[in-house]
């Protein structure tokens, strides 16, 4: 089962002050970080941290089945 995950994507100063809301569609936690990854708008400088950022995600359970990927990301 897939779900729709919320991640408040943020590293905090003196680390960076990059960060922003993304929402995407994955199966578990490292389908997530996978697709977050790949992404070339989103920084993978700090991997360790972009998974505790999906771990601690808002997550939603999807009744159908839909396509893994981002749906949307609003970053600064």
């Amino acid at each position: 089962m897939k779900s729709l995950y919320v991640i408040d994507y943020w590293i905090p100063f003196p680390q960076s002050e990059y960060g922003g809301l993304i929402t995407l569609i994955a199966e578990n936690d490292q389908e997530a970080f996978e697709i977050l990854s790949a992404e070339d708008s989103v920084s993978d400088d700090y991997p360790t941290e972009m998974m505790n950022r999906i771990i601690n995600a808002q997550k939603f359970n999807l009744v159908d089945d839909y396509e893994s990927g981002v749906i949307d990301a609003f970053l600064t």
